[in-house]
């Protein structure tokens, strides 16, 4: 995993030719890419995130915060464990355009968390995202409710280390098995996307769109096989590949149809395929 800060530092210490055609045919244009940069983002104690919203939420709504599973502040869930509901006060350092902190935003709620084929963890806070928006001019970054395209220019940006990687998708890997835990679907980055410890829980945002397509969560170190810190790919027919240094993310698309009015989360929702507990 692309480790929350303190785990990485302790293993750190431990670890044909033809004719022309007379006229040209038209070139598509290529859709420009917005502006990418740390609004919204923000830094936990050890791990990075970002302040989510649905394509159906309202600004009144509960302002969510997206990070990873293992970035739970009561420890990694286990294989197979779902959590919904859970109590928490834990907070967030809210990061402006330029990477500055201008807020501190609490949670009041584990609304859902899990490493199982996903690894994911999201916060609902005390405030909403018109009162975020009102206080510090800051919107939240919207979650797509699409597949991500192999491709695809994206930017990790970490608001822990202030830092943002830029890189395409790669591919998508079947099934990403690190350790006891196991990933469906997930993002494989190529190599210009060199994540370390403190990004995990970083938005992967598509250039074109702005949106969210995937949390960062993981990668390669040592070339081991399918350990901890060491994941490795396997295909439809059970064949593995290691890929030492290549890092990858959880896709987000499948979120958005498990939460309903007032961000409430509906596990039961007929097209929600989340892991349920």
């Amino acid at each position: 995993m692309n480790k929350p800060l303190v785990a990485a530092l302790a293993s750190l210490a431990i670890t044909g030719i033809g004719t022309a055609p007379a006229v040209a045919a038209p070139q598509a244009k290529a859709a420009a890419a917005v502006t990418v940069n740390f609004a919204g983002t923000v830094s936990l104690s050890n791990c990075s995130g970002s302040v989510i919203r649905f394509p159906n939420s309202a600004d009144t709504d509960p302002a969510l915060v997206l990070t990873n599973g293992h970035c739970l502040e009561t420890g990694f869930p286990d294989p197979g464990e779902v959590i919904t509901g859970q109590s928490s006060s834990r907070t967030f350092g809210l990061l402006n355009s330029s990477g500055t902190r201008v807020a501190t935003l609490r949670a009041n709620q584990v609304v859902y968390s899990t490493m199982t084929d996903t690894d994911v963890t999201i916060y609902r806070t005390t405030t909403t995202y018109a009162a975020i928006k009102s206080s510090y001019g800051i919107s939240p970054l919207t979650v797509s409710a699409t597949h991500p395209v192999a491709g695809t220019a994206i930017k990790v940006v970490s608001g822990y280390w202030k830092t943002i990687y830029s890189c395409n998708i790669d591919g998508f890997v079947y099934r990403l098995k690190e350790g006891d835990w196991t990933w469906k679907d997930s993002v494989r980055y190529t190599s210009a996307c060199d994540t370390i410890g403190g990004t995990s829980g970083s938005p992967v945002i598509d250039t074109t769109t702005g949106q969210v397509v995937a949390v960062n969560n993981t990668g390669n170190e040592d070339g081991e096989r399918c350990t901890v810190d060491n994941p490795c790919e396997v295909d439809e027919s059970g064949n593995v590949t290691v890929r030492q240094g290549i890092n990858y993310a959880e896709e987000t698309y499948n979120i958005p149809a498990c939460f309903t009015t007032g961000n409430v989360l509906n596990l039961g929702a007929s097209a929600c395929t989340l892991p349920k507990p």
